[in-house]
C-alpha cells in the first residue's frame, strides 16, 4: 500500500511580505518544505542550464545560469519571461513531484509548497489550500527597498507581475499577517498547523468509518 500524500499547503505572499520568514518557521516546528526558488536556483546549476543558454545565448558562467545576466534578459520583456517560463516551470514541477513523493514516503502529515507566483501560475490547483503571507505596504516597501541592489524602478517592475496584495488575501484560504513581529508570526503558524493537523485527522476517522 503506498504512503497517504501528505496535505498540500501552498506558501504565498508578494515581495516584502515575511514569504521566506514564514518558510522557515514551518521547517522549525518539523513541516517540510519545498522552495520553488531554490529549485530555480539549483536547476540553475544543473538540467536548466542547457534549455535555459539554448533560449537565451550567452547567460550562463562557469558552467551554470548566471540569474544577474538572465534577469537583464527578461525582466520587463513579456515575452522572453513567458519564454522562460516555459522552461523553467515543468523543471520546478518535477522537482516539486520528487518532493512530495519524499515526504510521504517519510510520513509527514503536512507539507508546504513554497511558490512566489502560486496564484500567477496557476500554482493553486495544485495544492489543497493556499497561505497568503501579508504585512502594511508601508512595511513591505521598507523592507523591500532595504534589500541589496533594490530599486524604485526594479520594486515596481517586481510588482507588476504579481498579482495585487489584496486579491492574494481575498483568493486565499488562510492569511498571515507578519507585520505584527517574529512571535506573531510564528504564534500563528502553530495555530494554523493545529487546525489543518485537526482536520487532517478528521479526514483520517472519515475514511475509517
Amino acid at each position: 500500500m503506498s504512503p497517504r500524500p501528505p496535505f498540500r499547503l501552498g506558501l504565498t505572499g508578494s515581495i516584502g511580505m515575511g514569504k521566506s520568514t514564514t518558510a522557515q518557521i514551518f521547517r522549525e516546528l518539523g513541516v517540510p518544505v519545498h522552495d520553488a526558488d531554490a529549485a530555480v536556483h539549483a536547476l540553475y546549476g544543473a538540467e536548466g542550464v542547457a534549455p535555459v543558454e539554448a533560449a537565451f545565448p550567452g547567460v550562463t558562467q562557469g558552467g551554470r545560469i548566471d540569474r544577474t545576466l538572465l534577469g537583464a534578459r527578461v525582466l520587463g520583456d513579456e515575452a522572453a519571461m513567458k519564454r522562460l517560463e516555459a522552461i523553467v516551470h515543468p523543471l520546478v514541477h518535477a522537482r516539486e513531484k520528487a518532493f512530495l513523493e519524499a515526504a510521504a514516503a517519510a510520513g509527514a502529515p503536512i507539507a508546504v509548497l513554497d511558490i512566489p507566483l502560486l496564484f500567477e501560475t496557476g500554482g493553486e490547483n495544485r495544492v489543497d489550500a493556499v497561505l497568503v503571507v501579508s504585512a502594511p505596504e508601508s512595511v513591505q516597501r521598507a523592507r523591500v527597498l532595504a534589500r541589496p541592489g533594490m530599486t524604485e524602478e526594479k520594486f515596481a517592475a517586481i510588482l507588476a507581475r504579481q498579482v495585487p496584495d489584496g486579491e492574494k488575501r481575498q483568493r486565499a484560504d488562510h492569511v498571515i499577517d507578519t507585520g505584527h513581529g517574529l512571535d506573531r508570526a510564528r504564534a500563528a503558524v502553530a495555530a494554523l498547523l493545529d487546525e489543518l493537523r485537526a482536520l487532517r485527522g478528521d479526514e483520517e476517522g472519515k475514511s475509517d468509518a
